[in-house]
């Protein structure tokens, strides 16, 4: 099956002539959505939903698109809780209770993917009724397969029904959607395939992309949200009646799209049990039992010059132990390695890190560096391994006179890879951080983005507003398949 994966170089090389400028982050702990009701009657058994979704929290019950009638009339698209893609339709009336789940599970929080669904419930052979696209190709395999009755009704082509992007249709009930959503598309009577979404790219077959849909046929309730007025995130770009966002800000739009993915933190790969993921991954709390925890980013990184910042939010632990800084995934504590892995970033062998509590780093020992710092301080994490270089920064401020700590050359590492990461150490408390790696969730005061246009960060992640770097190393760049294209 084809994937995007953001990791991917010829994800981001892929040619294109259209871009997504925009998605929407939806954090599931605020119940956040969109939604309207439908103002008329439109096609009642013909249709088509596309939208491009980038997952965040895993292994729970995530709906993407809800129409709802009544507690026994709807129709919810959804992950369920074993990461497989559910269409769940009820309708008493003409005495459905479909279901189609699919066998394959959708378990990667780095990767866009496109979902289709296409609707013709007047087809008298009942698997033509519903039929689901993942990235550009039909599932055909799945674990319940009951489909609708003939001519049964679709609720989000009748007047005064429910449609709702991101929530199951019945509130704050713990099944709304977590990540990122792009491209999102209802079709009012046209019930079409997921090539009027997207294309396979014509230099990597594997790779499906997005294209223009401005011109289709949206029909009486149909809609598209692009996501790119930050003041009216439920815009209807085809000009019909706009969703209500509940729970969203501006704050929620997002440049992390299915044309430029933005690194993230990994739910998957931590290194205590205990950490916790929010805001589509760019909000993690770090949870120890005595020993270091961190997590770590969806990419690790060989060549380039990379920056990332780390907005320490929170502690209830006197932060002595604090870190920010890299760690080769050979000190990855998932890589069964039997290396020495029982401790975050700056305690390992080929590991740095950027301590709170007096500004030493430390790797194999400690050295003096910089300036202690605490919650409310934002520190700069500036990669060079074009000259195997590291420097960190606080609240803008290149440390140690800009002269960086000396790295070992990741060719020569057992992975040859590094992570950028945060992590702190304490008994049974926490510390709260914010990894920006150029898709903040929060409100900057000054977004400043990388040299190549993309990303925002709180400071320069040129140069750090320093011009005394011991060597050539400016142009740092946030992580992100546009800039990782670069050094493929």
């Amino acid at each position: 099956m084809p994937l995007i994966l953001p990791g991917n170089v010829a994800s981001a090389t892929a040619s294109t002539t259209f871009s997504v400028a925009n998605s929407c982050r939806f954090n599931s702990a605020d119940n956040a959505y969109m939604g309207k009701t439908s103002g008329s009657n439109g096609t009642s058994t013909s249709g088509t939903f596309s939208c491009w979704v980038k997952r965040g929290n895993l292994g729970v019950t995530s709906s993407i698109m809800s129409q709802v009638e009544d507690g026994s009339n709807f129709m919810i698209l959804r992950f369920t809780s074993g990461d497989a893609l559910d269409l769940r339709w009820r309708d008493t009336g003409s005495g459905t209770d479909a279901n189609l789940t699919t066998t394959q599970l959708f378990r990667d929080p780095s990767a866009w993917m496109n979902i289709v669904v296409k609707f013709l419930t007047s087809d008298g052979t009942e698997a033509n009724r519903v039929k689901i696209y993942i990235n550009g190709t039909q599932v055909t395999s799945f674990s319940s397969s009951d489909y609708p009755t003939q001519n049964d009704a679709l609720f989000g082509n009748v007047s005064g029904e429910v449609f709702r992007i991101g929530d199951n249709g019945f509130g704050a009930t713990g099944e709304d959607f977590d990540g990122y959503m792009a491209e999102v598309v209802w079709l009012d009577g046209t019930s079409t395939t997921a090539s009027d979404f997207g294309e396979f790219d014509e230099d990597s077959p594997t790779i499906w992309k997005p294209i223009n849909v401005s011109g289709l046929t949206f029909g009486t309730n149909g809609f598209y949200l692009d996501f790119e007025d930050s003041s009216n995130l439920g815009n209807d770009v085809n000009g019909g009646t706009d969703l209500t966002e509940v729970a969203l800000a501006a704050t929620d739009q997002c440049t992390d799209t299915p044309t430029n993915s933005f690194c993230t933190m990994n739910p998957l790969d931590n290194y205590y049990a205990g950490n916790t993921y929010s805001e589509g991954n760019t909000k993690f709390v770090t949870r120890s039992s005595g020993g270091f925890a961190y997590g770590t980013p969806t990419v690790a990184l060989s060549s380039g010059k990379w920056y990332v910042e780390f907005d320490c939010i929170a502690s209830d632990d006197d932060p002595d132990y604090h870190q920010v800084g890299i760690v080769d995934v050979l000190a990855d504590s998932l890589t069964g390695t039997g290396a020495n892995i029982g401790t975050a970033s700056g305690e390992t062998e080929e590991s740095w890190g950027y301590m709170s509590y007096d500004g030493r780093y430390r790797h194999e020992g400690y050295t003096t560096y910089g300036d202690s710092w605490a919650p409310g301080d934002i520190i700069g994490v500036y990669l060079d391994l074009d000259n195997n270089k590291l420097y960190f920064s606080k609240n803008g401020t290149i440390q140690n006179s800009g002269t960086g700590i000396s790295i070992t050359d990741p060719a020569s590492t057992q992975h040859g890879y590094y992570y950028i990461t945060a992590g702190g150490m304490s008994t049974n408390a926490y510390v709260t951080f914010e990894a920006n790696f150029g898709n903040p969730y929060q409100a900057l005061s000054s977004a400043v983005a990388d040299a190549n246009g993309y990303g925002q960060f709180e400071y320069d992640p040129s140069d750090g507003g320093s011009s005394s770097f011991d060597s050539a190393a400016k142009d740092f760049l946030a992580i992100c398949t546009k800039n990782l294209a670069e050094y493929g």
